[in-house]
């Protein structure tokens, strides 16, 4: 850190001076770069800013306006302050317009009662300067070297936060672009401390750039994202207050080098999984993107003893009923005891099948079935397999209920498999939100219970959809979190009831009078017409999706 217009008045060789204050008192913690030592009156236009200027005052203005003008081009270009001798020009007191501009201003104007050697003053205020600057160089290698390691070593995100936070000395989270929680380290302070109402505090704080500190909040927040594709925010959390006049804040270079190690750890680690299942994922992932051919896709499957040509493929999703673990090791962790899981089940039962992890929640399947398999009894037969291992396995968070199992639509050929895959994939997403034995006969859920929401929730972890949700409702949301208001939901009642605003009312438990008024609040805040029907429609599907990203 930089010597301050303090510190400095605060070192020996300054105090033999006799300084006095005279003006600008509450802006002494200004930061001062350099020394400057200088009799004439336009020095402004030499100067760069963060400077302390020295002068015995021989040569400023003697009327009023040009002692305004001097302090005003001085405060423009950034000095930190100004020290005027004692017994050249002036030897009881500054003029009254010269301390006037500088309180105006609020610029510290010290004089010195008692003459010095200004030399002696540089000399001392230029090592503090140097020193500083050392030792911020000191800091920047050493934060380098620690995320250097990390990133070679292949550390999990959870070990990046920890390092961040441990070197910032505060709680620091990791946050999607829809402010849920990814992960996070809370430097010692009690949990609900840190998280509680996290996506409403995170929305009010909106610095500018792309690391930025918010006073208000007190947080510092830089975006987290490689070769163009921002997916998040790193935050290290703070007590409110403003920075020192014209200083950076001092951990802007450790928490963007947490950032580019996150991105860095996004772009490069894999699940750490068996050779099979790898092999499955690749091949399974190869057809969803079209990366593969269907022969290069059919002959693969050939190969790991799957089948896929002349038989009826049917598409499965596997998901956990329960949310994801932030922990980034123990998410991944029991993503892979789930995918071995299936595969048990899928063995136990004398299927033929491709599985492997789709993403970092879901498991996916390709079941093989012959001509002579009855394709609703092995898949009952699947779900109950799988419904008992999970049961007996007793992994901690294993819901009661057993997995979702997801079905698409079975095909004849390896050309439609994408097809039913990603229709068990929306069918997943969908059923996460039915309730478990909620008098289904089926033990498997299939494309009828599969609507806009389904959709919208297999999409959920895209940026882009994230993006649409605060593109069509930041404001508002921002407008709720900022006043605890309940705009948001005014809105939501309004299109549930097919914009029949008396009846949204009634819903609302509100009067006429008083509902419509919101909805005219948001029709400002929003810039919209709830009038239009494709506005309300766009509106709508933003609620569902802000639905799905908050799951």
């Amino acid at each position: 850190m930089l010597p301050t217009v303090a510190r400095v008045l605060d070192l020996e060789v300054m105090r033999r001076g006799l300084p006095q204050v005279v003006a600008g008192a509450d802006h002494l913690e200004r930061p001062v770069r350099w020394v400057h030592v200088s009799e004439l009156p336009d020095v402004a236009g030499m100067l760069r800013g963060g400077e302390l200027v020295l002068t015995t005052g021989i040569a400023l203005p003697e009327d009023r306006e040009g002692l305004a003008r001097y302090v005003r081009e001085l405060d423009e270009v950034g000095v930190a302050g100004l020290v005027v001798e004692y017994g050249r020009r002036y030897f009881d007191a500054l003029p009254r317009a010269l301390v006037n501009a500088a309180e105006q201003r609020g610029l510290p104007l010290i004089t010195l009662r008692r003459e010095l050697r200004f030399v002696a003053v540089t000399e001392a205020v230029h090592a503090l300067v140097v020193n500083a600057q050392l030792e911020q160089l000191r800091i920047s290698e050493s934060v380098h070297q620690v995320f250097n390691e990390l990133v070679v070593e292949g550390a999990e995100p959870a070990e990046v936060i920890r390092q961040v936070s441990r070197m910032a000395g505060g709680p620091v989270v990791l946050e999607n672009l829809a402010h849920q929680v990814l992960a996070h380290d809370t430097a010692g302070r009690p949990e609900a401390e840190v998280l509680e109402d996290w996506e409403r505090r995170s929305r009010g704080v909106r610095p500018a750039g792309r690391t930025g500190h918010d006073p208000r909040s007190g947080w510092l927040v830089t975006t987290v994202g490689a070769r163009g594709q921002d997916w998040g925010r790193l935050v290290l959390v703070q007590e409110p207050g403003p920075l020192p006049e014209g200083e950076a804040h001092p951990h802007t270079m450790l928490l963007e080098r947490g950032a580019s190690a996150l991105a860095l750890n996004r772009l490069v680690v894999r699940d750490r999984e068996s050779l099979e299942r790898q092999t499955h994922r690749t091949l399974l992932s190869g057809i969803l993107t079209h990366a593969l051919t269907v022969s290069e896709a059919a002959l693969r499957a050939q190969a790991l003893g799957v089948p896929l040509e002349g038989r009826r493929l049917v598409g499965v999703v596997l998901r956990q009923r329960r949310g994801p673990i932030p922990a980034a090791l123990e998410a991944q962790a029991r993503l892979r005891d789930f995918t071995e899981l299936a595969a048990s089940a899928v063995r136990s039962c004398r299927l033929s099948a491709l599985v492997g992890a789709l993403d970092d929640e879901a498991v996916g399947l390709l079941i093989s079935l012959g001509a002579q398999q009855d394709e609703h009894a092995a898949l009952d037969s699947f779900s109950a397999a799988l419904r008992r291992m999970s049961a007996e396995s007793g992994r901690e968070g294993t819901d009661p209920a057993g997995p979702v199992v997801a079905v698409g639509s079975s095909v004849g050929s390896v050309r439609d498999a994408r097809r039913t895959l990603l229709e068990a994939t929306q069918v997943a997403d969908a059923a996460l939100h039915d309730v478990p034995g909620g008098g289904r006969t089926s033990s498997y859920y299939r494309l009828p219970d599969v609507r806009l929401r389904g959709l919208l929730h297999l999409l959920r972890d895209d940026a882009r959809l994230q993006t649409y949700v605060e593109r069509e409702l930041g404001p508002l949301l921002a407008h709720d979190a900022e006043h605890n208001g309940q705009l948001v939901q005014m809105l939501r009642i309004y299109l549930e009831q097919g914009r029949n605003k008396s009846a949204a009312a009634d819903a609302a438990h509100l009067s006429r009078p008083s509902f419509y008024d919101r909805l005219h609040k948001v029709e400002r805040i929003l810039g919209v017409d709830l009038d239009q029907v494709e506005s309300c429609l766009s509106l709508h599907v933003a609620l569902l999706a802000l639905d799905a990203v908050r799951r």
